[in-house]
């Protein structure tokens, strides 16, 4: 009777613990898969309280949230030039970045959080972006929910 009470009490604890957060590593690159100036992965699914850094794998890059395109709520956020940029998510949806010295070339990746849908994907679609930028994130949000 002890080792069943004892292992109720195991399965309550483990229940009553939250999940390991997730920790994304993202690489800024001059050059990667999809071309010059990309973020690898450039689109990162993750769920609230994961986190996502952006690290510089080649200089001359940063990391920073494109204000326009976060959840309700978020501060926008700012990397500094080769410096690893820590985003952890607070809000489901979906969370635009971008590399200030290379936004006009492309660099730019999303991170979607939670399963969908995302809160602020129409919003995130309006979103008006250099040429170049919009040609990488349009696909982005194609796969975002």
């Amino acid at each position: 009777m002890k080792s069943i009470a004892f292992a109720l009490a195991g399965l309550a604890i483990t229940a009553a613990t939250p999940a390991l957060a997730k920790d994304v590593v993202v690489q800024m690159k001059n050059q990667g898969a999809g071309g010059a100036m990309v973020f690898e992965p450039a689109f990162v699914k993750a769920n609230v309280g994961d986190t996502v850094r952006f690290v510089p794998t080649d200089m001359s890059h940063n990391a920073e949230t494109i204000p326009t395109m976060l959840p309700a709520g978020v501060a926008p956020s700012v990397g500094g030039m080769n410096k690893e940029f820590v985003l952890t998510v607070t809000k489901p949806g979906l969370y635009g970045i971008k590399c200030k010295p290379h936004f006009s070339m492309g660099m730019v990746a999303l991170v979607q959080v939670g399963a969908g849908p995302s809160p602020n994907l129409a919003a995130a679609r309006a979103v008006k972006l250099p040429p170049f930028a919009a040609k990488r994130m349009t696909p982005l949000l194609g796969m975002a929910k």
